[in-house]
């Protein structure tokens, strides 16, 4: 599977994004330069919105970590949302839910 990233700007003023498909070792560059390109340009707050990713393995997590570093050093925040129950126990098991603002699973949700 391949990696579709939409993006928009919310009413927040926000930058809201989320990645279609998979992020893995063929697709974490794409994502992690797509992203390093949005905060560069609009210097937004960022929720990553999990809904329509079905699968992250370890290189995506390195990406989002680089990517929680790189809004660290732009004095920016980073949230994720909506992550399905799998992808969810992945950031349980390597203590990222620590690091990261994650919003809570809706009930039911895969």
């Amino acid at each position: 599977m391949s990696l579709k990233i939409e993006y928009s700007i919310t009413s927040e003023n926000e930058l809201e994004i989320k990645p279609v498909g998979e992020v893995d070792i063929y697709t974490s560059p794409e994502l992690k330069n797509k992203i390093f390109e949005l905060i560069d340009n609009n210097k937004l707050n960022i929720t990553i919105n999990g809904e329509k990713l079905e699968y992250i393995d370890s290189t995506g997590l390195g990406v989002l970590m680089s990517i929680y570093k790189k809004m660290q050093e732009n004095s920016l925040n980073i949230k994720i949302s909506n992550l399905k129950s799998n992808i969810y126990k992945l950031f349980d098991i390597t203590g990222l839910i620590k690091v990261f603002d994650i919003q809570e699973l809706k009930n039911g949700q895969d």
